[in-house]
């Protein structure tokens, strides 16, 4: 939330004194993603328009970042060590606010776009979440748990950067294809658009986007919030009824 209101006091203060910006018309192929048994992830296109005042075009072509982000969690790392042959907790950090998904994709490598302090603003990137640590850990502690963190989301296709994807045709026209993991949670999800001219952000717009359920997983998810006693009583027989369903098949072999 503090990113989009961050987004919004910019979007004012441009409206306000830099009239002469361009501002940003985007758009996405879904603001709905709709999660049943067969859900194998999605495809989303993230496309628009720059809108240059006055149909001025600089000289110089601007660059776009377009970034998906899903609700943040609460995450507590724990690293393992193995001791007298048997693997225990060790140290641990926590972290307060983790994207629970992240993609990125940019017109070309964000290094190349912005500089260090510029990206770490806007989180233009994995390696510039903030995560918003809370334990005591050391600085370099801390960076080996972020660095295990971004390795492990990375790895389950949840933490995406596709650097140089974002096409842009005639300086005004863009579009973006970001993946949806297979494993993404519900809720409310942004997409992010930025335009940078010179290495600065001049204009930036959001997109919601609503990831829930649906069908039988959306009546499982509801009962079990709604109607808990009996949702649990509902599993106990079910577990019950199949023990004793496999315990008959294995006397009649």
């Amino acid at each position: 939330m503090h990113r989009r209101r961050l987004i919004g006091l910019l979007a004012a203060a441009w409206g306000l004194s830099a009239a002469d910006e361009p501002t940003l018309v985007p758009d996405v192929s879904q603001r709905e993603v709709e999660i049943q048994y067969s859900f194998t992830g999605a495809d989303l296109l993230l496309f628009g328009a720059i809108v240059y005042p006055d149909g001025r075009r600089p000289e110089r072509p601007a660059d776009i970042v377009v970034v998906l982000k899903g609700p943040e969690q609460s995450i507590t790392m724990r690293e393992k060590q193995k001791v007298a042959g048997i693997w225990v907790n060790a140290d641990t950090a926590q972290f307060r606010s983790a994207p629970s998904f992240y993609a990125m994709a940019s017109s070309h490598p964000i290094d190349r776009i912005v500089d260090e302090r510029t990206a770490a603003i806007y989180e233009l990137g994995v390696d510039k979440l903030q995560l918003s640590p809370s334990s005591l850990n050391e600085s370099a502690e801390l960076s080996r748990f972020q660095d295990g963190l971004v390795d492990l989301r990375s790895r389950a296709g949840l933490f995406v950067e596709k650097p140089g994807t974002v096409e842009i045709t005639d300086g005004v026209l863009y579009r973006a294809r970001l993946p949806l993991s297979a494993r993404v949670i519900v809720g409310d999800y942004t997409a992010e658009t930025f335009l940078v001219q010179d290495g600065r952000v001049v204009a930036a717009a959001v997109r919601d986007i609503t990831v829930r359920k649906s069908g039988f997983e959306q009546f499982m998810a509801s009962a079990a919030e709604n109607w808990s006693f009996i949702y649990g009583l509902a599993a106990i027989a079910l577990a019950v009824g199949m023990g004793w369903a496999a315990g008959a098949v294995a006397r009649r072999i």
